[in-house]
């Protein structure tokens, strides 16, 4: 585990985006000292839990921000094994957020146990929080989500999820962040 102390003064490090969009700027909070243990998807500067504008990135910018194994599933749309993911089961009440960028997703309100092993959702926050996509791998013909922010794989959407939609949601645990 790599732990990273920041000094006491302010640090300001500014990212340029590609495809023409503005610069960022990321300020260290003022304390003592600030302390990132294993640095997560939200410690980089372009994750933001309020911006719904779309978030467009060179590959090369998302492989340094991300952590591998969000990297290769969200960015590669890989999967993560069934019943392995830290929300496959889990009951927790509050918000999933995109592991990527930060866009709100899914309440946990809509989660329920569907037993395929990945976490489910009968739907989403709102309706340009994700997209679709027609995915034709592995000789079958799926419909792939993907964060209507950053175009990152969340997972598949099935039609045998409960009322009130008839929507299953089957997200990759490892795309998702949660916040009671």
């Amino acid at each position: 585990m790599k732990i990273f102390l920041l000094p006491l003064t302010v640090i300001a490090i500014s990212f340029t985006q590609c495809a023409g969009q503005s610069e960022k700027a990321v300020t260290a909070p003022q304390t003592q000292q600030t302390t990132i243990m294993n640095p997560t998807p939200g410690h980089h500067p372009y994750y933001s839990r309020t911006d719904t504008t779309k978030l467009v990135l060179a590959d090369e910018v998302w492989k340094k921000i991300l952590p591998e194994d969000v990297y290769e599933i969200a960015r590669h749309a890989n999967t993560e094994r069934a019943f392995t993911g830290k929300y496959w089961d889990y009951e927790g009440i509050g918000n999933y957020y995109c592991a990527a960028c930060g866009n709100h997703l899914f309440k946990s309100d809509s989660k329920f146990a569907s037993g395929c092993g990945w976490p489910s959702f009968y739907e989403s926050v709102r309706p340009t929080s994700v997209i679709y996509k027609t995915d034709k791998a592995y000789g079958m013909i799926r419909t792939e989500v993907l964060c209507g922010r950053c175009d990152s794989h969340l997972g598949h959407i099935f039609d045998d999820g409960p009322p009130p939609t008839g929507k299953r949601f089957c997200m990759n645990s490892i795309s998702l962040d949660f916040e009671p």
